[in-house]
């Protein structure tokens, strides 16, 4: 007779714990089972550095008493979670746990050196939300090309038609995506899919990716620097990693043509923040969008709030579509259908 496989989905206000739980009894319908739900705060509550993993709900405790009290048939087997925190102190109290399946493109909040000691299995669930995030970019682009957050506010929170029609004027009025001179910097799964929208709207499209060879959508460019002289709008889709931290700064931002615009919805540490206040002080960079930060939340007195003329501000949701968390959801579960069948399993680390 086939082992009741016992799992936890500690899901939260975005992932929710049962579309996890739905997934899972789609998939595995041939495979008794039993899931005890936890829901986690994020993101009404903020996530951090909980013991020595980082973007993780303040849970411990909580997860642990879910992994060892699954309906009274014993300790869980299996975790899908999003944002709990799987720390040393997390798998050495829960020895049955043998497969963790992370709702995200990385799973910043597990110890991957204590899930090898204690063997125990590590997925994750990439492309999760390519196409939300790179929707979500070419809107803030166009927001912050064409002022509309800004003449919303004047309409609809002051009630002024007169200070909206301002942006009519030529000096105040924005840029157009058609012939316009946009770089991208990185060309994954986010930024090939923003070259082709752009493509679409008529934008001569250029891209700097040393990893990616092959067919592009727009000019491929040999160097960054090239791309930042050419181009009117930079958005950002690199990786953070070492070496693209504070990837653009002064120097770069100084290369971009005068009046640029600044699209940052990948990784905020790839921007020098205090850099791109000052270009916008001087004129350099005429207006910005950015939904990812240096730090998160952004500090009620970030520099940033001193332009809300020209900049869109947003709290890191460009990956915040319905879509997004049902397609974790079904990633996640199938590789915990993977795992119950002795296949091979698709996204694991290590």
């Amino acid at each position: 007779m086939t082992e009741t496989l016992r799992v936890v989905a500690a899901g939260d206000h975005f992932v929710l714990p049962s579309l996890i739980t739905a997934a899972i009894a789609e998939e595995l319908r041939e495979h008794p089972f039993t899931v005890r739900e936890l829901k986690l705060g994020w993101p009404l509550e903020p996530f951090g550095a909980v013991g020595e993993v980082e973007e993780a709900s303040d849970a411990e405790d909580e997860l642990i008493d879910a992994l060892r009290s699954n309906g009274g048939t014993g300790d869980a087997q299996v975790l899908v979670t999003q944002m709990g925190p799987v720390t040393e102190r997390v798998l050495e109290a829960c020895p049955d746990l043998q497969l963790v399946v992370v709702c995200r493109g990385g799973p910043v909040n597990v110890n991957l050196d204590a899930a090898k000691t204690h063997d125990v299995r590590v997925c994750f669930a990439p492309g999760r939300n390519a196409a939300a995030t790179a929707e979500f970019t070419v809107g803030m682009m166009l927001a912050a090309l064409r002022r509309i957050p800004q003449a919303h506010e004047l309409l609809a929170g002051q009630g002024s038609w007169e200070a909206g029609a301002a942006y009519y004027t030529y000096e105040r009025s924005g840029l157009e995506l058609e012939d316009l001179p946009v770089g991208l910097v990185g060309y994954g799964a986010v930024g090939s899919r923003v070259a082709r929208v752009l493509c679409a709207f008529g934008a001569r499209v250029m891209v700097y990716d040393p990893y990616v060879h092959g067919e592009i959508h727009g000019l491929r460019v040999a160097t960054l620097d090239e791309l930042l002289h050419r181009s009117q709008v930079i958005t950002l889709h690199a990786r953070l990693t070492p070496e693209t931290r504070g990837l653009i700064g002064a120097r770069e931002l100084a290369l971009l043509r005068p009046g640029a615009v600044v699209v940052n919805v990948a990784r905020g540490p790839l921007l020098d923040e205090d850099a791109l206040c000052d270009a916008l002080e001087s004129g350099q960079v005429s207006a910005a969008a950015l939904d990812t930060y240096a730090r998160e939340p952004l500090p009620a007195g970030a520099r940033l709030f001193g332009f809300a003329d020209r900049v869109v501000l947003t709290p890191h949701l460009g990956g915040a579509s319905r879509s997004v968390a049902e397609k974790a959801a079904r990633i996640a579960a199938a590789e915990v259908g993977r795992w119950a069948r002795r296949e091979p399993l698709a996204h694991q680390l290590g």
